[in-house]
């Protein structure tokens, strides 16, 4: 199973591309995606949970493979993916695949977060690349990793971000096509990322 992980302060359409692909290529019963509650790595002011949870949930309406998780703000507290992971292997068993779906962005950073060893042996790790960042900058990180536990996700690259989805939003630019409609709506209906 995949998991998928991120603020989603909002969902976009780079998300969702992502974790179809992941779920193609390796064969995932199903992407969980994972709001966090509190990331300890971001600073600034982060849209409620509630919101972030409700665009994930009208963003994947419409798949079968895919799912919202509320785990990270059930157990409170700062969200650490290892405490994540751990809490999946309990309820799934050490028998399930667990692979964290992420951007070669975020797993650079990987062996800053809380207990990174205890981390990659918990899950693997699906890297998809970002423009400007390509994938070869993983292997040469990761060396024994690499392949084995963190495995190389080759999809064409949309550059979309979420800064830049709510920047558009605060300077009164079109979202369209960046998100999907239903996010789009609501975001306009809660009057979202306007300040």
């Amino acid at each position: 199973m995949g998991i998928l992980g991120g603020t989603f302060d909002p969902i976009h359409y780079g998300h969702l591309m992502v974790a179809e692909a992941a779920r193609e290529k390796f064969f995932l019963d199903k992407v969980i995606f994972m709001p966090t509650s509190i990331p300890p790595h971001k600073h600034g002011i982060l849209t409620d949970f509630w919101h972030r949870y409700l665009m994930v949930m009208l963003a994947i309406l419409g798949n079968p493979f895919f799912e919202a998780s509320r785990l990270e703000y059930e157990r409170g507290g700062i969200t650490y993916t290892v405490d994540t992971m751990r809490q999946l292997r309990q309820i799934y068993g050490d028998a399930a695949e667990l692979f964290f779906i992420t951007g070669v962005d975020t797993i650079l950073d990987v062996f800053g977060w809380k207990e990174p060893e205890e981390l990659l042996s918990l899950c693997r790790f699906i890297v998809a690349a970002r423009p400007g960042l390509d994938l070869h900058i993983v292997g040469e990180i990761f060396g024994k990793y690499y392949s084995s536990v963190v495995i190389p996700l080759e999809m064409p690259q949309l550059d979309i971000s979420s800064s830049d989805i709510r920047k558009r939003i605060r300077e009164g630019r079109s979202i369209k096509y960046l998100v999907p409609e239903s996010v789009e709506q609501y975001i306009i209906q809660q009057k979202l990322y306007l300040l």
